[in-house]
């Protein structure tokens, strides 16, 4: 059940340190604030917002509470296939997956069906670049770095399941700093003190906030069509290795967004930084952290929290500190049984389960935001 941890601060969270309460309630301190900030069983320092925060404005938007990466989520699919129709290694895909799904920072592809399949999302607010124009292609349908990954997982049935993270690549981030920065200076042009610069806010009629929204509204969709280019890559590569398989559903949900929603009366712009819509029926992808279970959930609509939960476990070690403290062994060690970038152990230990939460208690946390529909444990994990 949720504990309010400071005025205008509503939290589900049962492990939260000190630094994240204090950074959500300068948030929860804003004018634009209508209502309470609600802090997800997840949230943890972010950049000017929370991560796993869902901010109520009205008539106004933060970009920085939207954050760099416009639009990133969660897809996962169902297939027919089971546990009995799995190889003893998966090690065939691994390769596969690493030729059809290119991931790193700066990471792209030159496929030309990629210009295909971006002519049905139009074009952005913000003129670009030729050598910007061309990223938007070449990072289409490609994975990224940090914590967005490539899953195969099985269900409590022994249903096989894909699920992908990923979001809107380097035109998300160049999109939505711009508008950042163009925030801070409709700030300071306005003699608006803020107790944190990143959270610079767009005033609802303005020349900047149109042109933000229809920038984020283009980004919310090229993240979401390419997570399902991604996921059809993904799917096919296994029913090649496996020999058969068919699809059977796709869940597709964003967790770094805002949109304009109805709440206790008012129309609100509903900010989730790092949480996903969970109204009434509504069905997500939350996922644990390497080594540890996902959930496919559906939402139960609690008010309190903006009918939203948590975008997955989250971070309790900031990325300097895990390399610091946590080993490639351990990982290594944590990781058994699961094919995987054994290889790459070295460089993903900011990635080790011990970083994060226990997504155990995080979904015990919002047993009132949401119903667990399935629980999904790894054979193969694959990030940039």
């Amino acid at each position: 059940m949720p504990n309010q941890p400071a005025p205008n601060l509503v939290s589900w969270a049962s492990e939260i340190d000190e630094g994240t309460i204090m950074q959500a309630a300068r948030a929860a301190r804003l004018p634009i604030v209508s209502g309470h900030v609600a802090l997800m069983p997840d949230a943890h320092i972010g950049i000017g917002a929370t991560v796993g925060s869902v901010i109520p404005t009205e008539g106004a938007i933060i970009p920085a509470a939207v954050g760099v990466d416009i639009g990133c989520g969660m897809v996962a699919t169902e297939t027919t296939l089971t546990a009995a129709d799995l190889p003893d290694t998966l090690d065939a895909l691994m390769s596969l997956v690493e030729k059809r799904i290119p991931a790193g920072v700066g990471k792209g592809h030159d496929d030309p069906s990629m210009d295909r399949a971006l002519s049905d999302l139009g074009r952005p607010h913000t003129d670009l670049t030729p050598h910007q124009e061309k990223k938007v292609s070449l990072q289409f349908g490609t994975l990224g770095s940090g914590n967005h990954f490539v899953e195969v997982c099985l269900d409590e049935r022994d249903r096989v399941w894909t699920v992908l993270h990923s979001g809107s690549r380097g035109i998300g981030n160049l999109l939505a700093t711009r508008h950042i920065v163009d925030a801070k200076k409709m700030m300071k042009k306005q003699a608006i003190g803020l107790e944190d610069p990143d959270l610079a806010y767009l005033v609802q009629g303005t020349p900047e906030f149109t042109a933000y929204i229809e920038d984020m509204l283009w980004s919310q969709a090229y993240a979401m069509a390419s997570r399902a280019r991604m996921d059809k890559v993904l799917s096919n590569a296994l029913f090649r290795v496996i020999g058969k398989g068919q699809r059977l559903r796709t869940i597709n949900c964003n967790h770094n967004f805002t949109q304009q929603e109805t709440h206790d009366g008012k129309n609100l712009w509903i900010t989730r930084k790092g949480a996903i819509k969970a109204d009434t029926g509504d069905e997500g992808v939350i996922p644990g952290s390497m080594g540890t279970r996902s959930y496919i959930v559906r939402g139960l609509g609690n008010p309190m929290s903006y009918n939203s939960c948590s975008h997955g476990a989250g971070r309790r070690m900031s990325r300097t500190r895990a390399k610091r403290e946590l080993t490639a062994v351990s990982l290594t060690e944590a990781m058994r049984g699961r094919t995987w970038n054994t290889n790459r152990a070295a460089a993903l230990v900011d990635e080790h389960p011990e970083a994060y939460k226990s997504i155990d208690q995080v979904m015990a946390d919002q047993k009132d935001l949401v119903t667990i529909q399935h629980t999904l444990r790894q054979v193969f994990n694959y990030k940039g």
